[in-house]
Protein backbone atom coordinates (compact mmCIF):
# COMPACT_ATOMS: atom_id res chain seq x y z
CA UNK A 1 0.00 0.00 0.00
CA UNK A 2 1.70 3.80 -0.88
CA UNK A 3 -1.29 5.91 0.97
CA UNK A 4 1.56 6.53 3.41
CA UNK A 5 4.11 7.95 1.26
CA UNK A 6 3.59 11.87 0.12
CA UNK A 7 1.91 13.68 -2.83
CA UNK A 8 4.57 15.81 -3.35
CA UNK A 9 8.14 14.61 -4.68
CA UNK A 10 11.34 15.39 -2.93
CA UNK A 11 12.05 18.09 -5.12
CA UNK A 12 8.39 19.84 -5.06
CA UNK A 13 8.83 19.36 -0.82
CA UNK A 14 12.19 21.34 -0.76
CA UNK A 15 10.71 23.78 -4.15
CA UNK A 16 7.80 24.90 -1.24
CA UNK A 17 10.40 25.28 1.55
CA UNK A 18 12.35 27.89 -0.98
CA UNK A 19 9.12 29.54 -2.26
CA UNK A 20 8.18 29.92 1.57
CA UNK A 21 11.44 31.66 2.10
CA UNK A 22 11.21 33.70 -0.91
CA UNK A 23 7.77 35.50 0.02
CA UNK A 24 8.86 35.77 3.32
CA UNK A 25 12.01 37.91 2.23
CA UNK A 26 9.59 39.35 -0.42
CA UNK A 27 7.28 41.02 2.46
CA UNK A 28 10.53 41.22 5.09
CA UNK A 29 12.53 43.77 2.39
CA UNK A 30 9.07 45.79 2.26
CA UNK A 31 8.63 46.32 6.16
CA UNK A 32 5.74 44.42 6.13
CA UNK A 33 5.55 42.39 9.28
CA UNK A 34 4.18 38.73 9.73
CA UNK A 35 1.59 38.32 11.72
CA UNK A 36 -0.53 34.72 12.98
CA UNK A 37 -4.09 34.48 13.98
CA UNK A 38 -6.23 31.54 14.97
CA UNK A 39 -7.47 28.96 12.87
CA UNK A 40 -10.46 29.06 15.31
CA UNK A 41 -12.63 31.35 15.22
CA UNK A 42 -16.86 31.74 16.49
CA UNK A 43 -17.58 33.53 13.22
CA UNK A 44 -17.34 32.86 9.89
CA UNK A 45 -17.96 33.90 6.19
CA UNK A 46 -21.75 34.19 4.78
CA UNK A 47 -20.47 33.69 1.39
CA UNK A 48 -23.05 31.02 -0.21
CA UNK A 49 -20.09 29.98 -2.41
CA UNK A 50 -18.39 28.61 0.38
CA UNK A 51 -19.01 26.11 2.78
CA UNK A 52 -16.89 25.71 5.50
CA UNK A 53 -16.11 23.11 8.26
CA UNK A 54 -18.14 23.52 11.54
CA UNK A 55 -17.10 22.54 14.89
CA UNK A 56 -20.07 22.16 17.15
CA UNK A 57 -19.29 23.60 20.86
CA UNK A 58 -19.68 21.29 23.22
CA UNK A 59 -21.77 22.69 26.82
CA UNK A 60 -21.63 26.44 26.69
CA UNK A 61 -19.62 26.54 24.11
CA UNK A 62 -20.42 28.05 21.24
CA UNK A 63 -19.70 26.44 17.66
CA UNK A 64 -16.63 27.25 16.18
CA UNK A 65 -15.24 27.51 12.59
CA UNK A 66 -12.52 26.73 10.68
CA UNK A 67 -11.22 29.79 8.99
CA UNK A 68 -11.35 30.02 5.29
CA UNK A 69 -9.20 33.22 5.49
CA UNK A 70 -7.71 34.82 8.08
CA UNK A 71 -9.46 38.01 6.60
CA UNK A 72 -11.35 38.61 9.82
CA UNK A 73 -8.73 38.22 11.99
CA UNK A 74 -6.42 40.62 10.56
CA UNK A 75 -8.69 42.94 9.96
CA UNK A 76 -9.19 43.14 13.83
CA UNK A 77 -5.37 43.47 14.35
CA UNK A 78 -5.31 46.54 11.69
CA UNK A 79 -8.23 48.61 13.59
CA UNK A 80 -5.83 47.54 16.60
CA UNK A 81 -2.91 49.85 14.49
CA UNK A 82 -0.31 46.73 13.38
CA UNK A 83 0.18 48.54 10.52
CA UNK A 84 0.62 46.56 7.25
CA UNK A 85 0.76 43.28 7.63
CA UNK A 86 1.20 39.59 5.97
CA UNK A 87 0.56 36.08 6.89
CA UNK A 88 1.16 31.99 5.19
CA UNK A 89 -1.13 30.08 6.95
CA UNK A 90 -3.82 26.91 6.28
CA UNK A 91 -7.22 27.74 5.16
CA UNK A 92 -10.29 25.20 5.20
CA UNK A 93 -13.14 25.04 2.45
CA UNK A 94 -15.53 21.90 2.62
CA UNK A 95 -16.02 19.99 -0.26
CA UNK A 96 -13.48 21.47 -2.40
CA UNK A 97 -11.22 18.47 -3.50
CA UNK A 98 -10.01 18.21 -7.24
CA UNK A 99 -6.51 19.03 -9.36
CA UNK A 100 -6.79 22.77 -8.60
CA UNK A 101 -8.42 22.64 -5.13
CA UNK A 102 -7.58 20.90 -1.94
CA UNK A 103 -9.93 21.13 1.38
CA UNK A 104 -6.77 21.97 3.31
CA UNK A 105 -4.72 24.63 1.85
CA UNK A 106 -2.17 27.10 2.42
CA UNK A 107 -2.99 30.66 2.14
CA UNK A 108 -0.94 33.93 1.67
CA UNK A 109 -3.05 37.45 2.70
CA UNK A 110 -1.43 40.58 2.96
CA UNK A 111 -2.87 44.47 4.08
CA UNK A 112 -1.46 47.52 3.07
CA UNK A 113 -2.54 50.29 4.74
CA UNK A 114 -3.54 53.57 2.78
CA UNK A 115 -3.42 51.95 -0.34
CA UNK A 116 -6.36 51.25 -2.73
CA UNK A 117 -6.89 47.89 -4.66
CA UNK A 118 -5.13 48.99 -7.89
CA UNK A 119 -1.77 49.65 -5.67
CA UNK A 120 -2.28 46.67 -4.38
CA UNK A 121 -2.48 44.77 -7.98
CA UNK A 122 0.74 46.28 -9.19
CA UNK A 123 1.91 44.67 -6.01
CA UNK A 124 0.78 41.80 -6.75
CA UNK A 125 1.97 41.29 -10.41
CA UNK A 126 5.38 42.81 -8.47
CA UNK A 127 5.36 39.25 -6.45
CA UNK A 128 4.08 37.28 -9.02
CA UNK A 129 7.24 38.67 -11.29
CA UNK A 130 9.43 37.36 -8.60
CA UNK A 131 8.39 33.93 -7.98
CA UNK A 132 7.36 33.60 -11.92
CA UNK A 133 9.42 35.80 -14.10
CA UNK A 134 6.50 37.10 -15.66
CA UNK A 135 6.88 40.84 -16.44
CA UNK A 136 3.83 41.69 -18.53
CA UNK A 137 0.15 41.79 -17.09
CA UNK A 138 -2.83 42.84 -18.24
CA UNK A 139 -6.20 44.38 -16.91
CA UNK A 140 -9.80 43.50 -17.76
CA UNK A 141 -13.15 45.19 -16.47
CA UNK A 142 -15.43 42.04 -15.65
CA UNK A 143 -17.65 44.12 -17.70
CA UNK A 144 -15.62 44.42 -20.63
CA UNK A 145 -14.29 40.96 -20.97
CA UNK A 146 -17.95 39.45 -20.75
CA UNK A 147 -18.67 41.83 -24.07
CA UNK A 148 -15.28 40.54 -25.73
CA UNK A 149 -15.35 36.74 -24.93
CA UNK A 150 -19.48 36.18 -24.80
CA UNK A 151 -21.08 39.06 -26.08
CA UNK A 152 -23.05 40.31 -23.22
CA UNK A 153 -23.12 42.72 -20.62
CA UNK A 154 -23.40 41.42 -17.28
CA UNK A 155 -23.84 45.06 -15.77
CA UNK A 156 -26.67 45.97 -18.03
CA UNK A 157 -29.79 45.84 -16.06
CA UNK A 158 -31.86 44.86 -19.86
CA UNK A 159 -29.68 41.90 -19.50
CA UNK A 160 -31.75 39.59 -18.07
CA UNK A 161 -31.62 36.06 -15.65
CA UNK A 162 -32.69 34.39 -18.60
CA UNK A 163 -30.43 35.82 -21.29
CA UNK A 164 -27.65 34.62 -19.06
CA UNK A 165 -28.99 31.44 -18.40
CA UNK A 166 -29.67 30.54 -22.09
CA UNK A 167 -26.12 31.89 -23.05
CA UNK A 168 -24.73 29.41 -20.36
CA UNK A 169 -26.90 26.34 -21.78
CA UNK A 170 -25.78 26.88 -25.27
CA UNK A 171 -22.02 27.08 -24.29
CA UNK A 172 -21.76 24.82 -21.54
CA UNK A 173 -25.35 22.45 -21.81
CA UNK A 174 -28.21 21.66 -19.28
CA UNK A 175 -27.54 23.57 -16.04
CA UNK A 176 -29.76 23.81 -12.80
CA UNK A 177 -32.53 25.54 -13.08
CA UNK A 178 -33.01 27.41 -9.77
CA UNK A 179 -29.02 29.22 -10.13
CA UNK A 180 -29.44 32.90 -9.39
CA UNK A 181 -27.59 35.93 -11.34
CA UNK A 182 -24.81 35.50 -9.56
CA UNK A 183 -24.74 31.39 -10.04
CA UNK A 184 -25.27 31.54 -13.09
CA UNK A 185 -22.39 34.20 -14.11
CA UNK A 186 -20.09 32.01 -12.00
CA UNK A 187 -20.46 29.18 -14.06
CA UNK A 188 -20.03 31.33 -17.30
CA UNK A 189 -16.70 32.97 -15.65
CA UNK A 190 -15.63 29.36 -14.86
CA UNK A 191 -16.66 27.30 -18.23
CA UNK A 192 -16.19 29.85 -20.18
CA UNK A 193 -14.14 33.07 -19.44
CA UNK A 194 -10.73 31.24 -18.15
CA UNK A 195 -10.35 28.87 -20.49
CA UNK A 196 -10.52 31.71 -22.89
CA UNK A 197 -7.56 33.57 -21.24
CA UNK A 198 -5.56 30.70 -20.77
CA UNK A 199 -2.46 31.52 -23.19
CA UNK A 200 -3.03 35.00 -21.52
CA UNK A 201 -0.66 34.98 -19.02
CA UNK A 202 -0.96 37.06 -16.11
CA UNK A 203 -4.47 38.94 -15.87
CA UNK A 204 -6.43 40.93 -13.69
CA UNK A 205 -10.12 40.95 -13.60
CA UNK A 206 -11.22 44.47 -12.00
CA UNK A 207 -15.16 45.97 -11.38
CA UNK A 208 -16.93 42.89 -10.26
CA UNK A 209 -20.85 43.58 -10.21
CA UNK A 210 -21.81 44.67 -6.82
CA UNK A 211 -23.57 41.51 -5.62
CA UNK A 212 -20.01 40.24 -5.58
CA UNK A 213 -18.36 42.53 -3.22
CA UNK A 214 -18.05 40.58 -0.18
CA UNK A 215 -15.97 42.76 1.57
CA UNK A 216 -14.93 45.28 -0.56
CA UNK A 217 -16.39 48.47 -1.23
CA UNK A 218 -18.52 49.49 -4.10
CA UNK A 219 -17.44 52.63 -6.19
CA UNK A 220 -19.22 54.18 -9.09
CA UNK A 221 -17.58 53.08 -12.58
CA UNK A 222 -19.28 55.49 -15.83
CA UNK A 223 -22.80 54.45 -15.32
CA UNK A 224 -22.72 51.57 -12.99
CA UNK A 225 -21.61 50.80 -9.16
CA UNK A 226 -19.11 48.41 -9.21
CA UNK A 227 -17.29 46.15 -6.65
CA UNK A 228 -13.72 47.50 -5.56
CA UNK A 229 -11.75 44.66 -6.34
CA UNK A 230 -9.61 42.32 -8.51
CA UNK A 231 -8.99 38.79 -9.11
CA UNK A 232 -5.55 37.65 -10.27
CA UNK A 233 -5.36 34.74 -13.10
CA UNK A 234 -1.96 33.37 -14.74
CA UNK A 235 -2.37 31.30 -17.52
CA UNK A 236 -6.34 31.10 -16.86
CA UNK A 237 -5.76 29.48 -13.09
CA UNK A 238 -7.30 32.37 -10.24
CA UNK A 239 -4.42 32.86 -8.08
CA UNK A 240 -5.29 35.60 -6.13
CA UNK A 241 -8.26 37.71 -4.78
CA UNK A 242 -8.23 41.38 -3.34
CA UNK A 243 -10.37 44.22 -2.10
CA UNK A 244 -10.39 47.83 -2.06
CA UNK A 245 -11.55 47.14 1.81
CA UNK A 246 -14.94 47.77 3.17
CA UNK A 247 -14.38 50.82 5.96
CA UNK A 248 -17.84 51.20 6.76
CA UNK A 249 -19.39 49.50 9.72
CA UNK A 250 -23.04 50.12 8.59
CA UNK A 251 -22.20 49.25 4.96
CA UNK A 252 -20.28 45.93 5.83
CA UNK A 253 -23.18 44.89 7.71
CA UNK A 254 -25.38 45.02 5.18
CA UNK A 255 -23.03 43.25 2.83
CA UNK A 256 -22.71 40.30 5.30
CA UNK A 257 -26.82 39.87 5.80
CA UNK A 258 -26.93 40.55 2.18
CA UNK A 259 -25.05 37.05 1.81
CA UNK A 260 -26.80 35.50 4.21
CA UNK A 261 -29.95 36.48 2.22
CA UNK A 262 -28.50 34.83 -0.89
CA UNK A 263 -28.04 32.05 1.08
CA UNK A 264 -31.49 31.88 2.01
CA UNK A 265 -32.71 32.27 -1.34
CA UNK A 266 -30.12 29.41 -1.96
CA UNK A 267 -31.60 27.15 0.25
CA UNK A 268 -28.79 26.80 2.57
CA UNK A 269 -28.83 28.11 6.55
CA UNK A 270 -28.02 31.20 8.05
CA UNK A 271 -24.71 31.62 9.37
CA UNK A 272 -23.83 34.22 12.46
CA UNK A 273 -22.28 37.30 11.70
CA UNK A 274 -18.98 37.94 13.16
CA UNK A 275 -19.70 40.67 15.54
CA UNK A 276 -16.09 40.50 16.32
CA UNK A 277 -15.29 41.87 13.17
CA UNK A 278 -18.23 44.58 13.24
CA UNK A 279 -16.73 46.26 16.43
CA UNK A 280 -13.70 46.20 15.03
CA UNK A 281 -15.17 48.40 12.04
CA UNK A 282 -16.63 50.03 14.55
CA UNK A 283 -13.68 51.16 15.99
CA UNK A 284 -12.41 51.83 13.25
CA UNK A 285 -10.73 50.07 10.29
CA UNK A 286 -7.94 52.02 8.73
CA UNK A 287 -8.13 52.70 4.89
CA UNK A 288 -6.54 49.53 3.59
CA UNK A 289 -6.58 46.90 0.65
CA UNK A 290 -6.02 43.44 0.92
CA UNK A 291 -5.43 40.14 -0.94
CA UNK A 292 -5.05 36.50 -0.77
CA UNK A 293 -3.37 34.26 -2.47
CA UNK A 294 -3.26 30.88 -3.02
CA UNK A 295 0.61 28.96 -2.48
CA UNK A 296 -0.23 26.02 -2.77
CA UNK A 297 -1.46 27.21 -6.88
CA UNK A 298 1.52 29.12 -6.99
CA UNK A 299 3.95 26.42 -6.30
CA UNK A 300 1.78 24.46 -9.00
CA UNK A 301 2.56 27.29 -11.92
CA UNK A 302 6.30 27.97 -10.60
CA UNK A 303 6.96 23.88 -11.06
CA UNK A 304 4.72 23.44 -14.01
CA UNK A 305 2.64 20.73 -12.20
CA UNK A 306 -1.57 20.09 -13.22
CA UNK A 307 -2.77 19.03 -9.66
CA UNK A 308 -1.98 20.89 -6.13
CA UNK A 309 -1.54 17.28 -4.34
CA UNK A 310 1.80 17.38 -6.15
CA UNK A 311 2.86 20.72 -3.79
CA UNK A 312 1.38 19.38 -0.50
CA UNK A 313 3.22 16.75 1.20
CA UNK A 314 0.31 14.96 1.73
CA UNK A 315 -2.87 15.46 -0.57
CA UNK A 316 -6.22 15.46 0.47
CA UNK A 317 -6.58 11.43 -0.31
CA UNK A 318 -3.47 10.57 1.99
CA UNK A 319 -3.90 13.08 4.86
Amino acid sequence: MSQWLPSASPEGIAARADLLQVLRHFFHDRGVMEVETPLLSQGTVPDPGIDVFRLPGGGDEPDRYLQTSPESAMKRLLAAGSGDIFQICKAFRQGEAGRHHNPEFTLLEWYRVGWDHAALMREVAELLGAVLNVDNWQVWPYRALFIELLGVDPLNDHTSLTTLTDLAESRIGSVPDDLDRDAILDLLMSHCVEPRISDWGLVFIIDFPTSQAAMARCIPIGDVDVAARFECYVNGKELANGYWEQIDPDALAAQLHAENTRRQQRGLPLRPIDERLLAAHRHGLPECAGVALGVDRLLALKLGVESVAETISFGWDRA
